[in-house]
């Protein structure tokens, strides 16, 4: 298996899902963006924040920067992460913007990503305890988070009459064009 082609897939099914995901939800009025719906994270603005929030503590984690993918206030200044339900953006446009912002750095990173470092070890400190995992495992983990978040926020969206269409990973792989 090419593990790296998988993830290059996956991070493109990421970008694709997002685009849905925001274009539907951006139709929706703040209210009905942040009413609780009993949700893990209560509401599709607090799992689209979830997602983000964990996306980038896990580039964070998988670059080494940090800083880089850390999220920040209207002046500039690291948002410390207390929660992994914290809300990173009340504003939908700027949590959107932040998304696309976020989707490109995976890519990038993907993209550049070589097979050898797959097999080597991950080490990160989570609430003062380390953890140690196979770089691929943690990558899997990362690319299943979303795609399990997503999958609440598509609900949601049917339970509000919205239909999200079709998800399938296969349906990405149809329709993007072939090389030749």
């Amino acid at each position: 298996m090419n593990w790296i082609e998988q993830y290059r897939a996956l991070a493109r099914y990421n970008v694709w899902m997002n685009n849905k995901l925001y274009r539907l939800v951006g139709e929706l009025d703040d209210a009905e963006r942040r009413r609780d719906r009993g949700a893990f994270f209560k509401s599709i603005h607090g799992t689209l924040n979830h997602i983000l929030l964990a996306d980038r503590t896990w580039m964070g984690r998988f670059t080494g920067d940090a800083d880089r993918f850390s999220s920040r206030d209207a002046s500039g200044n690291v948002v410390e992460i207390t929660s992994l339900g914290q809300e990173l953006y009340a504003d939908f446009t700027e949590l959107s913007r932040e998304r696309e912002k976020t989707d490109a750095d995976i890519l990038a990173w993907v993209n550049q990503l070589e097979e050898g470092a797959l097999s080597r070890d991950l080490s990160y400190l989570r609430s003062g305890a380390r953890h140690t995992y196979p770089l691929w495992f943690a990558v899997t983990h990362f690319f299943n988070h979303q795609t399990h978040h997503r999958g609440q926020v598509t609900t949601l969206l049917t339970q509000l009459g919205i239909d999200p269409g079709v998800t399938d990973l296969l349906v990405l792989l149809r329709e993007e064009p072939r090389p030749l």
